[in-house]
């Protein structure tokens, strides 16, 4: 955290405009030189409920939200199911404003609806005012918009107040404005925007406050992204040309993103009945020669068991995303969870033999989706890319020459018709695709068509031809080379490529993270070093295969290891135990589950306090080290 900062929060219901508001407000703060961060957070309800978005600007790099926020505009929710205070829901038309208050700092500014809003509603509202030091506006947004249009424009008014009370160059909106709209619709939105923005410069003293738009500058261009847009980009420049699934949030916004850039390339998408349908056809299509790639979030990821463990035993190529969100079951549909890592290491029937990824920003979204194609297309097995909604959200500033890479269209270890020629066959013609011994595991593949390469695909154990075997020979030679793959992939990855230390090199106490918040670990790495802490950290994106000879180094370097994770299980904690048991009296576990992702105070107090036995703030969960205190 520091003063120099915006963090800015739109809040209002589901169907305001939030979403597409701070968007917009989001890339024109980026477009002024700012370094941008988002956070959403919104109901499970459709159409119905308090939502708002968080942007954290900064001149400074951003790599996770901050610890609350210092500039809010509640809209009010106009879709307010029952605006009645004994409703189910509660009074849902203030709640923008009332449930926004708890994480305002101190000296922030409020500025709320008057057409919609009344503060003597709010119970102590005055007082809490007095007391933090916040400076509050009431402008009527409403009126403002219902002026020049309709009332839905009122988030547009709120931008405009929000330039004018921090100095922020409308210029930028206005060429977001023109650059999405046109005729009266733009004409309509710049008059409430200029209207908001000239009333309080009129009514008001925009300098009573010290909340400001910073000032910053780019030294390339840059472009405001999500994980899911790094996972899309990432397959479309590996070669991607086939996509199935059926929505299901977060996953969805791949999804999405894939099905709407699939024609610009002569892709196809193709939305079907059910999971299980998805995960088929992307078997079927890999197969017939098209690089490949399905997924869902866990409820929808458990119905693709039985056709990932199909391109296992077939050795089909095959590249599935897995989102997270909290669950079991239903769960909380829109609200981040790493509670699936083992439900992706362990489904599907026997030994299986997969890779998953797991990124913890766009980039390594975009890097690690294209390495997952190449491994799954050379090694001819699933690559999973797991993520979850946090990441799957938030959108931040990359440079654009991030996606300037060349796109890679092999198919990996497949054969010609003249390599084919060499390969041994059968009596009757059948090709040996699953020959007893292969090149770190692989016997390369025909595609369906090519002469001299048809065989037998089947899910049962197979002969080198494809032929159902029970033979305990075949079986055991046939099981050795599918792990042999697994051991090849270890050998030859880079774990430094895809591992990420940072803090002080010789520091005393490490923290390891995975996915999502290690840039929220990092920040509180950097946090505890500037005061005087001895803090290192690490962030884990493989795993499996697990990188176990990095993470032992890493371990062996500190006294005691601190491993954060929002899930109330400690997954992450075992999988490391399952792979370096031997340092368990090392290892503390932070957990959280509570429905938000980690802020970085919460692993500053963790680090800060551990072993003192007081009780955590926050809705977290420390847990001591197996013989610790």
């Amino acid at each position: 955290m520091t003063d120099d900062e915006l963090i800015w929060r739109i809040a209002g219901g589901s169907g305001d405009g939030i979403d597409s508001t701070s968007q917009n407000f989001a890339k024109a703060l980026m477009r002024s030189g700012l370094n941008v961060f988002t956070h959403r957070h919104y109901p499970s309800r459709i159409r119905g409920g308090h939502t708002y978005v968080e942007i954290r600007a900064s001149s400074e790099e951003v790599k996770s939200r901050g610890d609350g926020y210092n500039f809010l505009v509640a809209l009010g929710d106009s879709f307010a199911r029952n605006p009645k205070e004994d409703a189910y829901y509660g009074e849902e038309e203030i709640k923008p404003l009332a449930e926004n208050l708890d994480e305002l700092r101190e000296g922030g500014v409020i500025v709320y609806d008057s057409g919609l809003l009344d503060t003597d509603e709010i119970e102590n509202f005055d007082e809490r005012v007095e007391e933090n030091g916040w400076h509050v506006y009431d402008v009527d947004l409403r009126g403002i918009a219902k002026e020049h249009g309709r009332e839905i424009m009122r988030n547009t008014a709120g931008v405009g107040v929000t330039a004018a009370l921090t100095g922020l160059d409308t210029s930028y909106v206005e060429d977001l404005m023109a650059e999405a709209m046109g005729g009266d619709i733009l004409d309509a939105n710049l008059n409430v925007l200029h209207d908001a923005y000239e009333h309080v410069q009129e009514e008001y003293d925009a300098d009573a406050h010290d909340v400001a738009v910073p000032t910053g500058e780019h030294d390339e261009e840059q472009v405001l992204v999500s994980g899911s847009h790094g996972i899309a980009y990432g397959a479309l420049d590996e070669g991607c040309r086939f996509i199935s699934g059926y929505p299901m949030t977060p996953w969805t916004d791949v999804f999405t993103i894939l099905t709407n850039l699939m024609p610009d390339v002569g892709g196809i998408s193709e939305q079907v009945e059910d999971e299980i349908a998805a995960a088929s056809l992307a078997v079927g299509a890999s197969h017939a020669g098209a690089k490949a790639m399905s997924g869902s979030s866990g409820g929808g990821f458990s119905l693709m068991s039985e056709p990932l463990g199909l391109a296992e035993m077939t050795e089909t190529p095959l590249v599935l995303v897995e989102a997270m969100r909290a669950g079991p079951s239903t769960g909380m549909p829109t609200k981040p969870e790493q509670a699936d890592l083992e439900h992706v290491l362990y489904t599907s029937q026997g030994d299986s033999h997969r890779v998953v990824f797991a990124p913890s920003n766009p980039v390594e979204c975009y890097e690690q989706t294209r390495k997952a194609f190449q491994l799954a297309y050379d090694y001819q097995i699933p690559v999973m890319v797991l993520y979850d909604q946090k990441l799957s959200g938030e959108h931040r500033n990359v440079p654009k020459s991030t996606f300037d890479e060349e796109p890679n269209p092999s198919l990996g270890s497949t054969l010609t018709e003249e390599e084919l020629e060499e390969q041994p066959h059968g009596e009757t013609g059948i090709y040996h695709r699953f020959q007893h011994e292969g090149e770190e595991g692989v016997s390369p593949r025909s595609i369906p068509g090519q002469s001299g390469g048809r065989y037998l695909a089947t899910g049962n154990e197979h002969t080198p031809e494809g032929h159902i075997s029970e033979s305990p020979s075949n079986r055991v030679a046939q099981v050795d080379r599918r792990n042999e793959k697994i051991e090849a992939i270890r050998e030859n990855l880079d774990a430094d490529e895809r591992q990420r230390e940072y803090g002080e090199t010789d520091a005393e106490y490490g923290v390891i993270s995975w996915g999502s918040h290690s840039g929220t670990v990092e920040e509180a790495v950097e946090r505890l070093n500037d005061d005087g802490h001895s803090v290192k950290g690490l962030s884990v994106s493989e795993m499996a295969p697990f990188p176990k000879e990095l993470v032992a180094e890493f371990i062996e370097s500190v006294d005691d290891v601190l491993v954060v994770e929002m899930s109330s299980t400690a997954q992450f904690h075992g999988l490391i135990q399952k792979n370096l048991g031997q340092y368990g009296e090392k290892l503390s576990s932070l957990l959280k589950y509570d429905g938000n992702p980690f802020e970085p105070a919460e692993i500053v107090e963790a680090v800060e306090g551990h072993g003192s036995g007081e009780e955590l703030s926050s809705n977290t969960r420390f847990e001591a080290a197996a013989g610790g205190d």
